[in-house]
């Protein structure tokens, strides 16, 4: 990139350095309407739009999740605090990965933890992982930068008019594998541990002979 380079990486290190999440202090410890859970979402994670009529949750996203088995149901049309941090989890699962796929992720956490059956409950696990925000990205920071450094020498040979639009190019493929293949190494996590697991069908038919 040859025009305005040092601004162009200084607005992207800008806005990574204003990535934030919702602080489990923030949320409520009341029960929430779902007209108050999207209120909630939608004015926490404000900065998260790309465009200004976007919507980061809306009721028909909540019911199809509850459909999906993805969240569970509320109590008396209500939603508690590990509703909504699950909810959050979902968000920011459905930008790269199926529904299926979050499912598979997301569902050994909160049957095991949404209603504090396990040694921890979704409040502890939401801070330990969230809180690993900062340091990683400072890591971001550090790999964007170079990855910018580098698309920048490339095309060397190009014509000035030309060079800047392909070395913008380079920056967004370098970028897009990065996405790509952390996309896949998810995708084979899931199957792996998905592999390892009894047929749930099997273990129904079992638990059947068994009686």
């Amino acid at each position: 990139m040859t025009i305005d380079e040092k601004d162009l990486l200084n607005s992207i290190l800008d806005s990574l350095s204003r990535i934030d999440y919702i602080r489990p202090e923030d949320i409520p410890n009341i029960d929430l309407y779902m007209d108050q859970v999207t209120t909630f979402m939608n004015e926490q994670l404000e900065a998260t739009k790309r465009y200004p009529d976007d919507k980061i949750l809306t009721k028909t996203m909540i019911n199809n999740y509850t459909k999906n088995n993805l969240l569970p149901p509320p109590e008396k049309k209500k939603y508690s605090k590990e509703h909504l941090l699950t909810l959050i989890f979902i968000y920011y699962f459905k930008g790269i990965l199926s529904i299926s796929d979050i499912q598979n992720l997301l569902n050994p956490v909160t049957d095991r933890y949404f209603s504090g059956g396990g040694s921890l409950d979704l409040t502890a696990i939401y801070e330990e992982v969230f809180g690993l925000e900062k340091d990683e990205a400072a890591m971001l920071a550090k790999d964007i930068t170079r990855k910018f450094h580098t698309s920048s020498h490339t095309f060397p040979e190009v014509p000035a008019e030309e060079r800047e639009n392909l070395q913008l190019f380079s920056f967004l493929c370098m970028l897009s594998f990065d996405v790509y293949v952390k996309r896949m190494l998810i995708e084979k996590i899931i199957d792996a541990k998905l592999a390892g697991q009894p047929d749930e069908k099997n273990k129904k038919g079992t638990a059947k002979g068994k009686k």
